[in-house]
């Protein structure tokens, strides 16, 4: 990880930092170097506990988790009382059960903002994605553009980070095509696998999000980030092959029959694919160059190629 060097956290009185869905894959890296920087956090989630393991290297009283439904106002509005900075990385990728886009997205971001502000917390980092856009085709892009619009409305100080694909051990990309090569012998090029991605390490986010808070020139503003290589999905589908040390096909699925099979595997629980997420794959997942981004935050960009390693090394079998 970047070293950090934060003055805020160091005071002779630490401050608190609010982590949103703190309990997930990004928010466990923020949640630690966070505390490694002397922050008090307190992760607000619907499932308190998830950050036990923590609390056995943390000084007492350093890390709190709250139970705090984005559904639940009262809940959110006691979460973020005291604190310097609140950070909000809630997400999902599809929908299921209760867990609905514009729920989560926008109109619980735009709630944890207003809190926020109605506390007189001074920092906001939101976490949105690159694509977002209200007039995008897909849901998911949509309800992250109305998430940013909501955040800025109530905080307008707040920053908007729009992160590509975010890598690490615990990500969904290369630990999904792992498993599914460890079972199938061919995995799906949809649309040829032309789309493009510029994957940043999970390391790098949670540095833009430190700086982020400490840096006044990102107040208000909306910064796209990636790492320093783009890659097609076929690309990154053979960098998963080679890390694995196997063959597989590599088989080309064009969007018609793509649609018809995510039309059918979103109906699952946990769904491999569903059509919003075929909408999005049907564009580039790059960083727009007039934007600011990891640069201009103080940060340069790590090459994803280790930490692919790090992930696959985990699947390859015994020679």
């Amino acid at each position: 990880m970047h070293p950090t060097k934060f003055s805020r956290a160091r005071l002779a009185d630490p401050q608190t930092a609010v982590v949103f869905g703190g309990s997930g894959f990004i928010g466990r890296y923020l949640v630690a170097a966070l505390l490694a920087d002397g922050w008090r956090v307190r992760v607000a989630s619907r499932r308190p506990g998830a950050l036990n393991h923590l609390r056995s290297t943390t000084p007492v009283g350093q890390l709190e988790h709250v139970r705090a439904p984005l559904q639940d106002p009262k809940a959110v509005a006691q979460a973020v009382q005291g604190a310097a900075a609140v950070i909000n990385l809630v997400g999902i990728l599809a929908e299921g059960g209760k867990q609905r886009f514009d729920d989560l997205h926008a109109q619980g971001a735009g709630g944890i903002a207003q809190a926020a502000a109605n506390a007189g917390v001074p920092a906001m980092v939101q976490v949105s994605a690159i694509g977002a856009d209200p007039k995008a085709r897909a849901r998911y892009a949509r309800s992250k553009a109305a998430g940013e619009a909501a955040v800025l409305a109530a905080m307008p100080q707040a920053t908007i980070l729009r992160p590509s694909l975010v890598i690490g051990p615990e990500d969904g990309f290369f630990n999904r095509f792992a498993r599914m090569a460890q079972i199938s012998p061919a995995l799906p090029l949809v649309d040829g696998g032309r789309a493009r991605f510029q994957p940043l390490v999970v390391h790098d986010l949670v540095a833009a999000i430190m700086a982020a808070l400490e840096q006044p020139q990102a107040a208000g503003r909306v910064y796209e980030l990636g790492g320093p290589t783009t890659y097609s999905f076929k690309e990154l589908l053979r960098m998963t092959l080679e890390g694995l040390g196997q063959r597989r096909w590599l088989l080309p699925l064009p969007l018609p029959l793509a649609r018809l099979q995510a039309s059918i595997l979103q109906v699952l629980p946990n769904p491999p694919l569903t059509l919003d997420q075929l909408i999005m794959l049907e564009r580039d997942t790059v960083v727009d160059e007039r934007l600011p981004g990891l640069a201009d935050l103080g940060i340069q960009a790590q090459a994803i190629e280790p930490m692919v390693a790090r992930i696959l090394a985990a699947y390859r079998r015994p020679s």
